[in-house]
């Protein structure tokens, strides 16, 4: 097997890529479910706005908590408790959709409780990948890992717009739902050995040595202040205007969602390139391509075909994938692995810390300033996000360093 398939050996990231693919299908189909869902049930944008906002809101005020418990807790079985909540809110969204029971403030309790699930998850995925391979396996784990995700996020979305024109918005989010049941149960059979952490001093000190380590580094704190800007500027574009923008032009549903799965395959073609790739200064190029995401507003705007979006979309979505990799895969090298969930928690609660301000604002922005008006502005923050982080020297000199031995007490069990 080569180098770059090697972790495929490992059972625990074995079941570990299975269940993070199964969580991402199905959340390639939910925003183009849960979207056209409230613009059907409503035909309003701002409704859409509050819906999607109060996911994005609790998912932020439970990270740094959730980022404790990956740190301290098993965290195989902390993604199972948290899928089986997620499996359960969608469940519920599901049916109310198909029984034609959309109220908006139920739909935003539920949308708010899958978002205080997802905030113990992502921490703990994040930080229990490294420990399911040998040390000199986990950039190509971490590689194969985002492949597999982008392609389940290709299917979904393909299937969330086929879904959502054919039989309607409420089957999607059942298919969210199922998703999420089987990462539980993938999740449920990781095994890995790690050492017994040192006895709690309590969450505030928890998360003081968490802030500590995220604020010694300012290549760290500077690209997560960054992307806090520019992932406003994206959710914005995504999650609200690009569905008002594509179900007023001749976008419509299935050309929304297809221009979303192309930039997931962009995203597989970008992590299919850095098996092979790895430039010495990969977060300054990751950063200066960010600043391709600003095509899709600027398109929104100017020019709202699919065929455009698309062809976008995909080069974006390449450069996208080279960000992440570098980062993901630095921080990994970088940080201590028993305070690496909380780091990933603080980098997770600054990126994404504007997007429900994004969502609920983004309604407002368009009645007051107009579509076009609102779509320029998001790209203009990607921009000046993208300009910050080439012009900071920390990042401009940061190198990768050369990966240590994993200690035989954190080896992942052997099945």
């Amino acid at each position: 097997m080569s180098a770059a398939l090697a972790p495929l050996r490992h059972r625990p990231f074995r079941q570990l890529l299975i269940g993070t693919t199964a969580n991402l299908l199905g959340n390639g189909v939910a925003p183009i479910a849960l979207a056209f869902a409230v613009l059907d049930a409503t035909g309003s944008v701002g409704s859409l706005g509050l819906v999607v906002g109060a996911h994005s809101l609790t998912g932020i005020l439970f990270l740094l908590y959730g980022g404790v418990l990956a740190d301290r807790l098993p965290r195989g079985p902390l993604l199972v408790g948290c899928s089986v909540v997620s499996a359960a809110s969608q469940a519920v969204i599901a049916s109310l959709v198909l029984t034609h029971n959309t109220a908006i403030p139920l739909l935003m309790v539920l949308a708010a409780v899958n978002g205080a699930s997802s905030s113990c998850y992502q921490p703990a995925a994040q930080a229990l990948l490294p420990q399911t391979v040998p040390a000199d396996s986990r950039r190509a784990a971490l590689a194969l890992s985002r492949i597999a995700g982008s392609s389940a996020m290709i299917a979904g979305a393909s299937l969330g717009g086929v879904l959502v024109a054919a039989v309607g918005p409420g089957w999607g989010l059942a298919v969210d739902a199922l998703s999420f049941a089987l990462a539980a149960a993938c999740f449920a059979q990781v095994r890995v050995q790690v050492p017994q952490p040192a006895p709690s001093s309590g969450v505030v000190h928890e998360l003081r040595v968490g802030w500590q380590e995220f604020t010694s580094r300012s290549w760290v704190w500077v690209i997560v202040v960054a992307f806090c800007f520019l992932n406003a500027g994206l959710t914005a574009s995504f999650t609200v205007l690009g569905p008002a923008v594509a179900d007023t032009t001749g976008i419509g549903r299935t050309g929304w969602g297809l221009a979303l799965a192309a930039g997931s395959l962009g995203a597989v073609a970008g992590g299919v390139l850095s098996l092979k790739w790895r430039p010495r200064r990969a977060i300054l190029i990751g950063c200066a391509l960010m600043g391709l995401t600003a095509t899709t507003p600027l398109l929104l705007a100017l020019a709202p075909y699919t065929w455009a979006l698309v062809a976008a979309n995909f080069v974006a979505g390449v450069g996208a994938e080279q960000a992440g990799v570098a980062w993901y895969s630095t921080l990994n090298e970088q940080i201590p692995e028993d305070r690496l969930a909380r780091v990933y928690a603080y980098d997770d609660l600054g990126s994404y810390l504007a997007l429900p301000l994004a969502q609920f604002a983004a309604g407002p922005a368009v009645l007051l300033l107009g579509l076009h008006a609102t779509l320029y502005a998001a790209a203009a923050l990607i921009l000046l996000a993208t300009l910050t982080m080439v012009a900071t020297p920390s990042i401009r000199a940061l190198a990768p360093k050369p990966a240590e031995p994993l200690p035989a007490s954190e080896a992942p069990v052997p099945r």
